[in-house]
């Protein structure tokens, strides 16, 4: 009998080994998941709260790179321009007249050049002649006149014959400081230039035009008029002056005495050449307009004709009668 019994138990036992359970998972394990748990928790809450602190998408550019900006230290400042007196010579500025044969003859002049400027860029234009006395002065001071009459145009005149410098007398002003003050670097461009103060018995006409008119003297050059026409700085000079005017004259010396046109006109974009009837000479026309082969002359000015041309009292009829 024991036998038997001991056989029972033992098949019993190997039964319950048969269905023993799985054993539970060991404190490893659960540390495990409990780990994966936390991880899968937090990156939840991550993305929960980077979701919310993003701000919604905008696509943006890149702004252009702005190139700097360069202020020019010599760049001409026209509010400080002084204002003087002058005293203006009707007698040797007649395109100051409202009428007359002479103002006819600089509005032609003037019509010629405004033709010209439609066919070339035109801005700044010197007037020299083959020799002194020949009228050079009184062709740019009239010219620069004329045109400033034109349509409020803005007109700088320089005085440019730095040896015998007149162009002040014609306007009755102060010659110093000059044009050759500034090529030698005693002056600015602004300390150089004047505009003319309103002055007794002045009409509204001629404080019209005026008032568009800006001058430069020439200042005493002396024997050093050569070298300061060669100066870079008149160069400077018209590339500073250009943005603030329509129009820039420039009267210069003769341009067979001395070199000093021929070196000015370098910087100039025309140039008109003036002759003087019954006394400049055909070789002299044609030596002046070859010294200036390089540069763009415009044409001839026909000075001091002695024939009055019929214009205004066209075949009797004048346009201020009724």
């Amino acid at each position: 009998m024991s036998r038997i019994y001991e056989a029972l138990q033992k098949a019993e036992s190997e039964r319950k080994l048969e269905r023993r359970e799985p054993e539970p998972r060991t404190p490893e394990q659960s540390v495990h998941s409990a780990i994966y748990a936390t991880a899968v928790a937090t990156a939840e809450e991550e993305q929960s709260s980077f979701t919310s602190a993003v701000e919604p998408y905008v696509e943006t550019r890149p702004s252009p790179v702005q190139p700097p900006v360069r202020v020019d230290p010599n760049a001409l400042d026209v509010s400080k321009i002084p204002v003087r007196p002058w005293a203006l010579s009707l007698e040797r500025l007649p395109s100051l007249l409202e009428r007359g044969p002479a103002v006819e003859q600089f509005r032609s002049l003037r019509s010629r050049i405004f033709e010209l400027r439609d066919i070339t860029p035109l801005k700044s234009i010197m007037v020299t002649s083959g020799l002194p006395q020949e009228g050079k002065s009184f062709i740019s001071t009239n010219l620069a006149l004329s045109l400033a009459r034109h349509k409020s145009s803005k007109v700088l005149l320089i005085d440019g014959d730095m040896r015998r410098y007149t162009l002040h007398q014609f306007l009755g002003c102060e010659s110093h400081p000059g044009l050759a003050d500034y090529l030698a670097g005693k002056a600015s461009l602004a300390e150089v230039m004047q505009r003319s103060e309103p002055f007794e018995g002045m009409t509204s006409g001629t404080a019209a035009i005026t008032q568009n008119l800006t001058f430069i003297a020439g200042g005493n050059g002396g024997d050093k008029a050569a070298d300061l026409s060669g100066s870079p700085r008149f160069e400077e000079l018209i590339r500073l002056a250009a943005p603030h005017f329509d129009w820039i004259i420039v009267d210069s010396s003769p341009v067979l005495p001395v070199s000093d046109a021929v070196n000015l006109a370098r910087a100039c974009d025309g140039v008109l050449l003036v002759a003087r009837s019954g006394q400049t000479k055909f070789p002299v026309a044609q030596r002046a307009q070859s010294e200036l082969k390089a540069s763009n002359i415009l044409g001839f000015v026909l000075n001091a004709v002695q024939e009055a041309p019929q214009v205004g009292s066209y075949y009797g009829y004048d346009a201020a009668k009724p």
